[in-house]
């Protein structure tokens, strides 16, 4: 009698589990990264060194040989206009050239394809931080 008793229970709970709706999983999505907002990678990459306000006074620029740019004035010193492609450039590469200061700010390419892992995610999350700065400008 109670073997009957047992397996009737199993039996009612198992209807009672299949009637339930069963949860719709969700597709991922085969849209590309579109990257980190600028403020969010300026300020989660770059404001240690170069300070909340890109002015240069962020708490890891003391601990530098060369104390780190204003960030504010790229489009005063490229007559008036944003330096896109050199900023770009070195957010990724690197300085190209050593005399224009030191080899002291970090590649930031090779962390950005370990965050990002495709290149269409990676050149986003430059262009989003290259118009962050570029908000940023003096007049």
């Amino acid at each position: 009698m109670r073997a009957i008793l047992v397996c009737g229970a199993l039996l009612l709970a198992a209807c009672v589990a299949a009637g339930q709706e069963k949860p719709v999983a969700k597709r991922a999505s085969t849209e590309p990264i579109d990257g980190a907002s600028g403020r969010q990678t300026y300020q989660q990459y770059c404001a240690s060194c170069h300070g909340d306000n890109a002015k240069g006074g962020g708490p890891a620029a003391t601990a530098l040989k060369t104390p780190p740019p204003d960030l504010t004035t790229l489009a005063k010193g490229n007559g008036g206009k944003f330096p896109y492609e050199y900023v770009g450039g070195v957010v990724r590469f690197g300085k190209p050239i050593s005399a224009h200061g030191s080899p002291d700010m970090p590649i930031w390419g090779p962390i950005f394809n370990m965050v990002d892992y495709n290149e269409v995610a990676i050149r986003k999350r430059i262009k989003n931080l290259c118009d962050y700065l570029a908000s940023l400008q003096e007049k």
